[in-house]
């Protein structure tokens, strides 16, 4: 959510060792007590800084629990709608869903006790960044309308910003699935799909959509906000079992994450953020530098609260259009016990 160099940072399994469990203070009778191996949590991901979770592991200077109550071991998706197979399976614990895969995975995969447990960032917040959709600057294509027939990127069928495009056709009086074909491709490589004429349109997201080279063979033909107004646009997610059986822990970590949170985008701590991303990312820190954590970064709510009324409307969006044959509770899927819990622990900044 890259270069061959940066296709291969993002293409594989971010996975990180548990740690060996640590001895407990003092003895108990004859025997030396040891505490429990920390928990292994396995966490979805798409796309660093987008999401904060592999940090956690690189910043142990901030965190407080990582390595002794629980461990990540992240694995990465090229797109949020493949996480649903693997939730599903039990391949992994949380994962970062988009609006539009969770709600998929209640309606196609039955996940019906998946509950939202954190904010990951929204889209099109007033005053901050929204993703944009972008053409060549020397196309000829300046309407929606000009679409017709011709072919379009996506990262991944039902994710967010593919369900935003096709939201955007329908309105403009296209059929998403005769008028147009749409091709998946990771996000680094639309760049070159794109110059290359092999696509006439691509979703640009964070980090990508900073990239220079982009930015000087495109221009932006209609954002996201456009499409579908505010998006809740990425939710961390799991299973009620799993939240039930290991409360502690799951707070444990979202409390880490909100410390890394509020770390990095704290300014006096920017130079040190773009520093950590750049590294996380195999990517240049020029390309960070002016936008990260900034008001030209996505919106990230201080107390990992998602908006659920933009959720309830995203999931309606959804369905008024046929995306969805169901009516779907935001509330009804939601834990946030967990990160309020963990909010109360920082001092956090409305």
């Amino acid at each position: 959510m890259q270069s061959n160099g940066q296709s291969n940072a993002y293409s594989r399994r971010f996975v990180l060792a548990s740690t060996a469990a640590a001895l407990a203070a003092g003895t108990v009778v004859r025997r030396p007590a040891r505490a429990a191996a920390p928990l292994r949590i396995r966490v979805g991901w798409v796309v660093v800084p987008a999401d904060l979770f592999p940090l956690i592991p690189t910043m142990p200077h901030v965190t407080k629990h990582h390595g002794t109550s629980y461990v990540i071991e992240a694995q990465h998706f090229a797109g949020t709608t493949p996480m649903i197979t693997a939730m599903a399976s039990g391949e992994i614990d949380t994962g970062a869903l988009a609006f539009s895969s969770m709600a998929l995975a209640i309606q196609n995969a039955g996940l019906t006790d998946l509950k939202i447990i954190a904010d990951s960032f929204e889209d099109g917040v007033e005053g901050y960044h929204t993703n944009t959709y972008l053409v060549r600057k020397d196309s000829p294509i300046r309407k929606v309308e000009d679409l017709k027939g011709k072919v379009l990127a996506t990262n991944t069928i039902g994710s967010a910003v593919d369900i935003a495009m096709r939201v955007m056709l329908r309105k403009h009086g296209l059929n998403d699935k005769t008028d147009v074909s749409i091709v998946e491709a990771q996000f680094p490589v639309m760049k070159s799909m794109l110059n290359d004429d092999k696509v006439v349109l691509m979703p640009a997201v964070l980090p990508f959509s900073a990239d220079p080279e982009l930015q000087q063979i495109s221009r932006p033909l209609f954002t996201q906000k456009d499409a579908i107004g505010q998006t809740q646009m990425i939710i961390h997610n799991a299973r009620a079992d799993f939240i039930k059986k290991n409360h502690a822990a799951v707070v444990d970590m979202l409390e880490d994450l909100l410390r890394v949170q509020h770390y990095l985008m704290d300014p006096q701590h920017h130079e040190e953020a773009v520093k950590i991303v750049a590294e996380a990312t195999k990517q240049p820190p020029a390309r960070f530098d002016k936008w990260l954590f900034t008001k030209d970064d996505y919106y990230r709510n201080p107390k990992g609260l998602p908006n659920l009324a933009a959720l309830q409307e995203n999931f309606r969006i959804q369905r008024e259009l046929g995306y969805l044959k169901i009516d779907i509770d935001a509330k009804a899927y939601t834990d946030l016990g967990p990160v309020e819990a963990a909010a109360k622990r920082i001092t956090t900044k409305a």
